[in-house]
């Protein structure tokens, strides 16, 4: 009776796992965020005016969404995709995420990172400057990718 009882439980366990990749793969489009074509961020509809404003940015022609977003490393890029991937699934399907999006803490510290390697040049001369940490490119250029409307930098 136990044995079958463990049976039963694991098949629902791997039915409900499996069911949900197929929706999060399939119906949701998952598998469009393992890609580097920046419109797979519009599949949440709340980011068609960031990716609106990016197409018109200085930076369209040479940084997609990823380029600015995730490590240039393949895991850290990989596990940042699949952890932010899951706390905005979570956020987008229960409806509790603000009308103006913030950025965290981690993702503002990764896109601080890449704007200083790719323009390495310019940011260690003001760098230099500066007490460490006193400089943030994002700060002040939060609107160079996305429009200041929709696009707040925070401290949270």
């Amino acid at each position: 009776m136990k044995t079958n009882l463990a049976v039963i439980v694991l098949g629902v366990l791997l039915g409900a796992a499996f069911g949900l990749g197929v929706y999060t793969f399939v119906y949701a489009r998952g598998y469009s965020y393992l890609s580097n074509d920046p419109q797979s961020c519009t599949n949440c509809h709340v980011m068609q005016e960031n990716y609106d404003a990016w197409l018109k940015s200085s930076h369209r022609s040479v940084a997609t969404c990823n380029d600015c977003h995730t490590p240039h490393g393949l895991v850290g890029k990989y596990a940042t995709k699949a952890t932010n991937g899951f706390f905005h699934s979570l956020a987008f399907t229960t409806g509790n995420f603000p009308d103006v999006i913030h950025i965290k803490s981690r993702n503002r510290n990764i896109t601080e990172g890449a704007c200083r390697g790719c323009h390495r040049e310019i940011t260690s001369a003001i760098v230099a400057l500066h007490a460490a940490g006193e400089v943030s490119c994002v700060r002040c250029h939060f609107n160079v990718g996305h429009s200041a409307a929709s696009y707040v930098i925070s401290n949270r």
